[in-house]
């Protein structure tokens, strides 16, 4: 197994206001966030004190999507947004039921680079690399993971909970367009996604609160979450909210029945 990084250094780290990565990591018990991180993090569990529980429901969502496209044939994975890792993180799923797997990261937050050499290990047959990059730069994405995936072939491309911190202002359409333009025929698109659908006075408040340090939350309808599916074929069950999508293909998470988890997760093929 190959591993190869690029990126920025620790010194890049801002910790003067929270970051969705870190926050990410608060949620899920992990020690890699500061002190910002954490404080919003409580401000979030005010307003819905399930939020840990939302984002282990989401974790799961992307390890049973995983299983479920390497079962498919997948050999290829591009995650955009992936965090700081948590095992068992997606090459681990993937490589797991096939070795070969080849799985592309990617992120913006320098604390994810800082301990992806450590934590992104493969198998043998497969190969592993990590970019610093934006989510908004589509294309300086593509040109890194053409290092890696053959692009000729079929990728699976993963954004989990990534398009709810990125904005319609900021090309949220734009950008998922133009990564799976560059996808051949036999490709897939998996997201998950936060949504205001289920709890619009909770979310509006978590919203400001967000704004107000500097971070944005584009909580979007079913409806507008669909759109990013254009022109691609759902996969069965379609938009659910995450749990429901393939259950039987993972264990469940604790807590995960006892209210509603307001975010959809789908994938889809593109013909």
């Amino acid at each position: 197994m190959e591993s190869v990084m690029t990126g920025h250094s620790l010194t890049d780290i801002d910790t003067s206001r929270p970051h969705p990565a870190r926050m990410y990591d608060w949620y899920l018990g992990g020690k890699d966030n500061y002190p910002v991180d954490e404080a919003m993090g409580r401000q979030m569990l005010t307003l819905d004190p399930r939020v840990p529980v939302m984002a282990r429901v989401n974790r799961a969502f992307m390890q049973r999507a995983t299983r479920w496209l390497a079962h498919q044939g997948v050999r290829q994975f591009l995650d955009v947004g992936t965090g700081i890792p948590t095992a068992p993180n997606l090459h681990q799923v993937a490589q797991e039921i096939a070795p070969d797997a080849r799985v592309v990261y990617c992120d913006n937050d320098p604390i994810v680079l800082a301990h992806a050499a450590a934590l992104l290990r493969g198998t043998d047959d497969g190969m592993t690399e990590y970019l610093q990059a934006d989510a908004r730069d589509p294309d300086a994405i593509l040109d890194g993971a053409r290092r890696v995936l053959d692009l000729g072939r079929p990728v699976a491309l993963s954004l989990i909970a990534l398009l709810h911190f990125v904005s319609d202002d900021d090309g949220a359409h734009d950008l998922v367009r133009r990564l799976v333009s560059a996808l051949p025929s036999g490709s897939y698109l998996v997201i998950s996604h936060a949504t205001a659908d289920f709890t619009p006075e909770e979310s509006a408040a978590a919203i400001e609160k967000l704004k107000a340090a500097g971070v944005t939350l584009a909580l979007r309808s079913r409806q507008e979450f669909s759109r990013f599916f254009d022109g691609l074929e759902l996969v069965e069950p379609g938009v659910e909210v995450p749990q429901h999508w393939h259950p039987e293909l993972g264990d469940p998470v604790p807590g995960q029945d006892d209210g509603v988890i307001p975010g959809y997760g789908a994938v889809a093929r593109k013909p």
